[in-house]
């Protein structure tokens, strides 16, 4: 490694998403994973579709070993510019109107889960007297 750490945008790197070429961006930091794609313990689909996007997130789920992380070095081929990655949005779900409607609808299964069960006991019940009194 030089002095200088060479830059590369996240455009670039994309680029970089093929089994004979493959650049993943882990923590700023740029790794030509290609000569690894093979030895992988998780299997070189998992690099493949960590390619063209910060993939920091799926490397720190899977809990790497420190001596994961060593061997990494030897990958290194330059930093991001981490203005060229999107920044990550929060998800917030789209505001619904409240209708009236559903209110009234849950009130309503409410009501009847209560009703038909006492429904059908009193119709039990008058078929029974009825019956006995015939």
């Amino acid at each position: 490694m030089g002095n200088e750490a060479k830059i590369f945008t996240l455009s670039q790197v994309s680029e970089h998403n093929q089994a004979h070429d493959c650049w993943i961006v882990i923590n700023g930091k740029v790794y030509d994973v290609t000569k690894f794609l093979e030895d992988h313990p998780g299997g070189d689909e998992v690099l493949l579709s960590s390619t063209g996007k910060d993939a920091t997130d799926d490397f720190e789920d899977v809990g790497h070993s420190e001596s994961a992380r060593e061997m990494m070095e030897q990958y290194y081929v330059g930093e991001i510019d981490t203005t060229t990655i999107p920044k990550k949005t929060k998800y917030t779900p789209p505001k619904q109107p409240h209708y009236n409607q559903d209110k009234t609808s849950e009130f309503i299964i409410k009501i009847l889960q209560f009703l038909v069960p006492l429904a059908i006991l009193g119709l039990a019940v008058g078929i029974r007297i009825y019956t006995k009194s015939g």
